[in-house]
Parts: C-alpha cells; sequence; structure tokens
C-alpha cells in the first residue's frame, strides 16, 4: 500500500491528486493531509479521505483543526505548523509526496522529502527556482525520486524514459488569456481577467503568472535543474491548444512529444503509478474533437518581458533566480490586491534584480537571505509606485 502524502490539498492540484488515489484505494491511500489556513476545506478532506494525519501550516487554526477532527469522529491526527510537516514526510507517515504548496512556504517540506528518500511528486516549482542545486543534491544524497507534476516536465521526463539524453527541450505556453495582447493593452487588465485561465484550472498566483508567462519562466529555470541542461537548449513556444505539453530533440534528429488533454490527473498518475501507467479519470485524446489542428508560435518578448527576465536571472544563476522568485511572489500579491497594474509585475521584478548584489547560492540560509532581501526591495520599489 503506497502512503501519499498530499500538501497543499485544498488546492486545485491536490484536490486532482485526491481524486487520482480515491481511483486505486486497494494500491495507495492519502496518509498525510497538509494545507495552509483552509481549515474547514481541510477538515472537508479529511472527513472524505480519513488520512492518519492532518497538518495545518497556520497554527492559529489548530484548535479548530483538532475539534473538528473529533466532532466527525475521525482517529486523524492534528498537527500545525511548518515543523510538524517537515517531520512527518521525513518520516514513516508517507512512502510518496505531492508536493504542491505554492510558493517559497513549500521549499522546507520539499527539501525534508528529499532528503528523507521518498519518492516526491513535484508540483512546487519555486523549490526549484530557489533552491535548484541544494533540492537535487540532497535528491541525489538520499536516492529520493524526483517526478516533475508541471504538466510539462512530466512530459520531458515521460519522453526521456529510454534514458537517452535530450539535445534540446522546448516547453510549451497556453498564451493564457492574453495571448496577442500588446503591451499597451496591457496596461488596463483587471485581475479578474488575468486568472480567467482559457485551458487549466489553477489558484490565482498561477494563473497570473501563466498571463504574465513568468510561469513559463520558472520552468525554464526547473527544467534546467531536473533535466541538467543550460538554458540556451531550453526553448518556448506558444501552443494554445495546450495539447502538446512539451517536445524533446535527440541528436538523430528524433523529436518526441507528449500529448494529451489539459488535466493535471494524468501527470499526477504518472507519479503516482510509475513505471507502470494507472488510471487517471481522464479521457483519451480526440485531435478532431479538439478541433484538428496543432498551432504554434513564439512567444512576445516585448509584451511580456517576464519570460525574459527568467532567462537572465538563470544566467546569472547564484541567487539571482531566489530574487527572481521572491519579487514576483510580491508583485503578483500586490496586482491581485489592486496596488498595482500588470505591467507593474515585470517591472517590478526588473527593479529587484537590477538593485541585488551578486550573493552564492550555497546554503539554505544563503538563499533565505536573498529570498528576504529581494521581498524587502519590491516592498521598498511597490511603494513608489502603488497605484
Amino acid at each position: 500500500m503506497q502512503r501519499v502524502a498530499v500538501l497543499g490539498a485544498t488546492g486545485s492540484i491536490g484536490t486532482s491528486a485526491l481524486d487520482v488515489i480515491a481511483r486505486h484505494p486497494q494500491t495507495m491511500r492519502a496518509s498525510v493531509l497538509a494545507a495552509g489556513s483552509n481549515v474547514d476545506g481541510l477538515l472537508a478532506l479529511c472527513r472524505a479521505h480519513a488520512p492518519a494525519h492532518a497538518v495545518i501550516a497556520d497554527t492559529r487554526h489548530y484548535p479548530a483543526l483538532r475539534d473538528g477532527l473529533q466532532a466527525a469522529g475521525l482517529a486523524t491526527e492534528a498537527h500545525a505548523g511548518g515543523p510538524a510537516l517537515d517531520a512527518l514526510v521525513a518520516g514513516d507517515a508517507c512512502d510518496s509526496v505531492v508536493a504542491a504548496i505554492v510558493g517559497a512556504a513549500g521549499l522546507s517540506s520539499t527539501l525534508s522529502a528529499a532528503r528523507s528518500g521518498k519518492r516526491l511528486l513535484l508540483a512546487n516549482k519555486e523549490s526549484l527556482v530557489l533552491a535548484g542545486d541544494l533540492l537535487m543534491q540532497a535528491a541525489h544524497r538520499s536516492g529520493a525520486h524526483i517526478i516533475p507534476i508541471d504538466s510539462e516536465h512530466n512530459a520531458i521526463f515521460q519522453c526521456l524514459a529510454d534514458g537517452s539524453p535530450p539535445a534540446r527541450i522546448t516547453l510549451t505556453a497556453s498564451g493564457g488569456p492574453f495571448r496577442g495582447w500588446t503591451r499597451a493593452q496591457l496596461a488596463n487588465v483587471t485581475p479578474a481577467q488575468a486568472v480567467a485561465h482559457p485551458k487549466w484550472s489553477m489558484g490565482p498566483k498561477i494563473s497570473v503568472d501563466s498571463a504574465s508567462l513568468m510561469n513559463k519562466g520558472l520552468e525554464v529555470i526547473e527544467a534546467h535543474h531536473l533535466f541538467a541542461l543550460p538554458g540556451d537548449r531550453i526553448g518556448v513556444l506558444v501552443h494554445p491548444q495546450s495539447l502538446v505539453h512539451s517536445l524533446v530533440d535527440f541528436i538523430d534528429g528524433s523529436t518526441l512529444a507528449q500529448l494529451g488533454m489539459p488535466d493535471m490527473r494524468t501527470a499526477l498518475a504518472v507519479g503516482l503509478g510509475w513505471p507502470q501507467r494507472i488510471t487517471s479519470g481522464v479521457g483519451l485524446l480526440d485531435l478532431l474533437a479538439q478541433g484538428g489542428r496543432l498551432e504554434f508560435e513564439a512567444p512576445d518578448s516585448a509584451a511580456f518581458p517576464c519570460l525574459g527576465l527568467a532567462y537572465a536571472a538563470l544566467a546569472a544563476g547564484a541567487c539571482a533566480p531566489a530574487a527572481l522568485n521572491a519579487a514576483n511572489e510580491e508583485a503578483v500579491s500586490a496586482f491581485l490586491q489592486g496596488r498595482i497594474g500588470f505591467l507593474g509585475i515585470p517591472d517590478t521584478v526588473s527593479a529587484v534584480l537590477d538593485a541585488m548584489p551578486t550573493q552564492p547560492a550555497d546554503s539554505i540560509d544563503a538563499l533565505l537571505d536573498a529570498d528576504a532581501r529581494a521581498r524587502a526591495q519590491a516592498q521598498a520599489h511597490l511603494g513608489k509606485v502603488s497605484t
């Protein structure tokens, strides 16, 4: 019986993971469920899946979690706080970990899973962006098996199943809700427009990142760490149908692509079942029913500069990717609050990257210091430009 810890259980990836797990009651179960502050949502999931442990990151909600579990008659043990989650992930409460906590908040638990040799279904891209070298080193030392759950990296993982080294990889991007818009048109978009993704159901932060193409920039940095390729061998193509999730080129001239419906349960089923294929609840792809066309175009770097900023941070190395990620998180939060316009996101990230000194990324403390400095720089910039 595979015991699975689902971190970020109340989010879109977490609920998709639980859907796949529930389809295989004879071979897997959700043993640990964790959420940030949504205690009601976590309790509902506990009633549905009866995990052995439930963790709420916000310690203020511990009494509500504890009392809610008792009122439901569940034997689920209540926990609160990051250290409790790290201990559960590192211990014998689980064999596999779905790391789907959004943002830098997911770094500690993801590292705990990697250091403990667990099967790590990695959906928290910020862990790789912020601390990719350290995470991959920890996994190598412990023998942890990292299976990326982002649809693009999962596609590459599948294409590389025979062990052949790639000559080049290409990530696809839907283009988000503003594909084809000019920079002038983007000046007045609203948060509601930015979170209305045309293909994927995601949380607000990831949806805004998709709209700005920062999501794709973060994925370029992820791919660099996961597949040991330099940035100049990682490309991006806009593919509005979102059916081709990535392409991999090999030295013999062959190109492999992974296709499928835009549903995270496919990637999660790959992660949970690999090397076996298991049912996910996702239907088979019917290309004719999807319009019978596959279109590709280059990303518009002038209208969407976040992608270029990510490539620049990757090239700069050291703590630049950590600064990029931190500045973007602060800017997206400000945009969602209505404090800045959409174009203020890349402007803030660019200002922070220009202001941050170069410092080595040789420890978690150094990376967290860079993260804190970048957030302070971002807040200072936002204080000057907020509407």
